[in-house]
């Protein structure tokens, strides 16, 4: 096989090449993939880059095509990156991919293939091994009872197959060449395992980690369980209003803010200079978005990602569109396309959410790390380098790295001012101290990278979770892996009218009450797994978290009531102790919440927006509705995907080309104009 390099991601002592994962602890769970080629183009920080002795055979197919000055600026830059010249000759748009493997393929006397014409019983797969092909890049075909290998060569695959057949021409027979673009169009269109896996993947694996109904489920009964809930939950209000009133809650309200606090408070490490490592050290590295309805956005954020300091050979970006958003399509189809951006069209199957379409994408990715970035986003440029070099420092038992996501809307309301102000206290106080406690981090939406085997061990994401980020956070740590925060922001929008930010806010907290529900079905087995920690951590922050929003607003309503009541009888309130606890109990929320805020916005260097936390009261409102609304979904509709609206907001101007600015781009030779075949 070409260009494949399987390492054991639990084999400490993988060598360069591969980066080495330590096995899950083991009291938890064993990971569900245990071997996976993504880690052959993983970064070995321990070691020095060694440049590749070979000459680039891969090139000799083009010789008195292209000028030799072409040629041997290839191959210069392909020994700087560690890759194949053939790869830097396409992504440099010299000569597409398709034309050199003509040229190559007569080159090798070997066959083309267009996977036209091809049955299903051509294939030498299970349609749940087709995401094996879309990984590696290569797919098994029987042809007249002999094993054929399609191969659609990336990084060094190209001059791999030439050193083989340059040995041992007899081998031609064995091996034809394929386009990634034709090998991945035939997948999509020909693979319903490749959609099956991307909604039902994790709940096949395991259905307890996920939030996935019941396989074979018949719609009418899952209409009589919904319709038998929502009875249940307007029948049981009045109990619920009377356990907000009692002790434990309001102790689980203090408890949640306290933990909070304690994060904040939490000294940040001192700042360090990221080492610079060198273009060959680092891996191919995936940037994925989910896009539906974002036609004005999608040309911003594709600039924001190709303005990364980062080798533009080894930055591989993939869009993921849904079918029936043909206006987003149309606005990918108009930018300038470079051969490092790719567009697929997730499955029209139920759910329709972000998560089914990250995982739809995961068996594409190339690069052995894996990022993903809202519509919206804007990554400081020096985003991927600066994850690594935590991935780097933190070690191997680390498998997910969050950014801290910034507003920058320059139109506001007090909404989004405080928004902003959230946004702040959770990116830059509580994430960084939960990092520093060792707790696991109920991860942020976007701007969190990955290794791309652990993703894919333990079972990329929940597509039935509608906060796919949070659990994902805290299955991480079931499966034995760290996340932590590390000192890179990405710009983000925030929503200016309430119905945008009761719409979002309605999906977080009904994604948590999912992430909950989902990990304490077992609470004994996620102890086991995730540790007292993880147990900790799910049930004061996320529970928590919760239940605090839901109690608030019956809070208010009983104190406001009591109060009305004393008022009216005459007595003073300090005859009703209760009145009081509760009260405190309240205060303390409001200012706990705003000192977490206001450390944050002091990190940000936004103090001046603190003067919004006077408004607490109002917003803490607007949660508690929106987590009673989320209540309503989960058990109405748990899996609807409330869609939030981009490109309202003016915002602060990015520096023109920022990454590209600060990128060292000596190495960089002048790109020759496009040679035809």
């Amino acid at each position: 096989m070409v260009d494949v390099a399987p390492t054991d991601p639990s084999d400490a002592s993988a060598p360069a090449g591969g980066v080495a994962v330590r096995s899950p602890r083991s009291r938890g769970r064993r990971p569900f993939v245990r071997h996976d080629t993504s880690g052959a183009d993983a970064p070995a920080f321990d070691q020095q880059p060694v440049s590749e002795p070979q000459s680039a055979i891969e090139l000799d197919c083009l010789r008195g095509l292209l000028a030799p000055a072409v040629l041997r600026s290839a191959e210069q830059r392909a020994q700087q990156l560690g890759i194949g010249a053939d790869q830097v000759l396409i992504r440099w748009s010299v000569i597409d991919e398709a034309a050199y493997l003509d040229r190559l393929a007569r080159h090798l006397g070997i066959a083309r293939e267009d996977f036209a014409g091809l049955e299903r019983r051509d294939i030498a797969l299970g349609d749940d091994q087709m995401r094996f092909a879309a990984a590696a890049g290569m797919m098994p075909l029987r042809t007249d009872g002999e094993l054929v290998w399609t191969v659609a060569p990336r990084r060094i695959g190209a001059r791999t197959l030439c050193e083989k057949l340059q040995r041992d021409p007899s081998l031609a027979a064995q091996f034809r060449l394929a386009t990634d673009r034709s090998l991945q169009a035939f997948l999509e269109r020909s693979s319903p395992g490749l959609a099956r896996h991307a909604c039902f993947g994790l709940a096949r694996l395991d259905p307890s980690l996920s939030a996935a109904p019941p396989a074979g489920e018949p719609r009418w009964r899952s209409a009589v369980k919904r319709a038998a809930g929502a009875a249940l939950l307007i029948g049981a209000l009045p109990l619920l209003a009377t356990f907000a009133w009692g002790t434990l809650p309001a102790l689980l309200f203090l408890s949640f803010i306290g933990l909070r606090l304690l994060a904040s408070v939490q000294p940040l490490p001192p700042p360090s200079r990221p080492a610079r490592w060198p273009d060959a050290a680092l891996p191919t590295y995936t940037a994925i978005a989910a896009l539906y309805r974002e036609a004005s956005s999608v040309a911003a954020l594709v600039e924001a990602i190709e303005a990364l300091d980062y080798p533009r050979e080894k930055l591989d970006i993939i869009l993921v569109v849904e079918p029936d958003d043909l206006a987003t399509r149309a606005a990918i189809a108009r930018l300038k396309r470079g051969p490092h951006l790719r567009v697929l069209v997730a499955p029209a199957a139920a759910p329709q959410t972000k998560p089914k379409a990250l995982n739809y994408a995961l068996p594409f990715v190339r690069g052995s790390m894996v990022t993903v970035f809202d519509a919206e986003d804007r990554p400081a440029p020096g985003q991927l380098r600066a994850a690594l070099d935590a991935f780097a420092q933190a070690g191997p038992q680390v498998g997910c790295v969050q950014a801290s996501l910034q507003v920058d809307n320059t139109t506001h309301s007090w909404l989004s001012r405080l928004f902003l102000a959230e946004y702040a206290g959770q990116f830059e106080a509580v994430l960084p101290g939960l990092s520093r406690l060792g707790l696991p981090l109920p991860l942020g939406g976007s701007s969190n990278h990955f290794r791309t085997h652990v993703l894919r061990a333990v079972g990329g994401w929940d597509a039935h979770n509608v906060t796919e980020d949070a659990d994902l956070g805290f299955r991480l740590a079931r499966f034995g892996y760290a996340s932590i925060s590390f000192p890179s922001r990405t710009c983000e929008e925030a929503p200016i009218g309430f119905p945008a930010w009761w719409g979002q806010r309605t999906r977080w907290m009904k994604g948590w009450m999912q992430t909950w529900w989902v990990h304490m079905r077992r609470p004994v087995q996620f102890r086991r797994d995730a540790g007292w920690r993880g147990l900790l951590t799910l049930n004061l922050y996320v529970g928590g978290g919760v239940l605090s929003a839901l109690m608030h607003l019956l809070l208010l309503v009983k104190l406001a009531g009591a109060g009305w009541a004393l008022a009216w009888s005459g007595t003073t309130i300090t005859s009703e102790p209760s009145l009081w606890f509760h009260g405190l109990t309240i205060a303390a929320g409001y200012l706990g919440s705003a000192v977490v805020a206001a450390i944050g916005l002091r990190r940000i260097g936004r103090v001046r927006d603190a003067i919004w936390l006077l408004a607490l009261p109002l917003y803490w409102i607007g949660l508690s509705l929106a987590a009673w609304r989320a209540l309503f979904e989960l058990v109405l509709k748990p899996h609807h995907w409330q869609k939030t609206e981009h490109g309202i907001a003016a915002r602060e101007p990015m520096p023109a080309k920022a990454g590209r600015g600060v990128r060292d781009t000596a190495s960089d030779p002048p790109r020759p104009r496009r040679a035809s075949a």
